[in-house]
């Protein structure tokens, strides 16, 4: 799966998953605008990353959830290196907790990055491929969205709107060229499960039929896919990279 001569742009592509997607698509020949919210020195890394890979890399701060900022992700892509061929939207956050205990700001809070800001960088990303007739666009969901998970009733339910976001956006831009479709992460080796607790951790482990989670990198090969020539005629999938625990 080469990428060469296209441009990508991978939103929270400071550390985890989207960093490795960044880095996959750099070693595949692809020019990668790194989008950071706060870690700058993280997002610098990232980068370093990609052109050790082989590649070009641009950094840019911004707030996916901020209109001006979405827009800026792209100008820069464009002004940086000339084009935007994929869009990986990463971006997002959890803010964990049971329905009773959750308070407005962490349902909203959660909403306005994973939710709002896939459909605010997707909608400046889209002029671009529009004028192009040529795209890919990947986001990020979660198996917490399609099988639901206690304490998380916020992420699931943004997660589980990117799936039908993905749906209505593939029918809408298929014409001109553009695919759209999601990848669901179950269980990752990433910062986010730093909190959990031992037990927890083993009990999410007990779910998985292949006995152990995943890397950031397995979840950006299946992005990698999607952003790929090989995945021409695939759109508004939804692609489980989870060990098989939801099948379980």
């Amino acid at each position: 799966m080469r990428f060469d001569g296209k441009v990508a742009l991978v939103t929270g592509a400071s550390r985890g998953i989207g960093r490795a997607i960044a880095v996959r698509l750099g070693s595949g020949g692809a020019r990668v605008v790194v989008n950071f919210a706060r870690n700058q020195a993280a997002a610098e890394e990232t980068a370093h990353l990609v052109r050790q890979a082989g590649s070009e890399a641009l950094v840019i701060q911004g707030d996916v959830a901020d209109p001006e900022a979405a827009e800026a992700m792209v100008k820069a892509a464009i002004g940086g290196f000339g084009r935007l061929d994929i869009l990986v939207n990463n971006a997002g956050i959890t803010r964990d907790t049971l329905i009773l205990r959750m308070t407005l700001e962490d349902w909203e809070a959660v909403q306005q990055i994973n939710l709002r800001g896939t459909f605010l960088v997707t909608k400046a990303a889209l002029r671009p491929m529009l004028r192009q007739r040529s795209g890919r666009i990947v986001n990020l969901s979660s198996i917490s969205g399609r099988m639901g998970n206690a304490g998380q009733a916020n992420y699931a339910a943004t997660k589980a709107g990117i799936i039908g976001f993905t749906r209505s956006l593939a029918r809408e831009v298929a014409s001109r060229g553009i695919t759209v479709n999601a990848v669901a992460p179950g269980y990752i080796l990433t910062d986010i499960w730093n909190d959990v607790s031992e037990e927890a951790k083993q009990k999410a482990i007990e779910m998985i039929p292949l006995g152990a989670p995943g890397r950031p990198e397995d979840v950006a090969e299946a992005v990698a896919f999607f952003a790929s020539d090989a995945a021409a005629y695939i759109t508004g999938q939804v692609l489980n990279v989870d060990g098989g625990m939801l099948m379980s």
